[in-house]
């Protein structure tokens, strides 16, 4: 697990609200907090859908891409005055961890890896990025954590999104 603060806030707002930098991560929860505090959970509910549209193909995840609910947040957030405090728990899509750990030569620690999590917490005036695994079972190998951790740095430099870490 490592903690990277965000040193350009603006562009970095930008590529979160508006652009498609974290469209590979899904939304597990939210809290917003500006003249009153919105907390979403990222749930799909299956049961909103008719019975003929929830199948694998049509509702994939468990949670909301970030890409259908990024537009909410933003609208939620924008305004004259900049929030008092908002935090983002983003998993990344299972296809793309699956790629990464293949990648990487770890193709058969998804079976223990439920998912891999970016915290995104914003106080009024900074943005930490924290990293974070979740497994099925306890486990002693941390590798995939630490390709985790240096997957999410290089990929934050890639787009353009300015860090230090803490």
């Amino acid at each position: 697990m490592i903690a990277l603060q965000i040193t350009s806030m603006k562009p970095f707002m930008s590529e979160l609200l508006t652009g498609d930098a974290f469209d590979i991560f899904l939304l597990e929860e939210a809290t917003l907090t500006t003249a009153i505090t919105i907390q979403i959970d990222g749930h799909v509910n299956v049961d909103f859908y008719p019975i003929a549209e929830r199948t694998p193909e049509l509702l994939p995840y468990e949670y909301q891409p970030w890409s259908e609910m990024k537009g909410l947040c933003f609208n939620l957030i924008k305004g004259k005055r900049t929030p008092l405090y908002f935090k983002f728990v983003l998993q990344l899509k299972p296809d793309k961890m699956k790629a990464m750990l293949e990648k990487e030569k770890l193709s058969g620690k998804e079976a223990s890896l439920k998912s891999l999590v970016l915290t995104i917490k914003y106080d009024g005036g900074k943005a930490v990025l924290t990293t974070g695994s979740s497994y099925q079972t306890f486990v002693m190998d941390k590798t995939a954590d630490v390709v985790w951790d240096r997957q999410i740095s290089k990929y934050l430099a890639m787009k353009g999104i300015s860090f230090e870490i803490l």
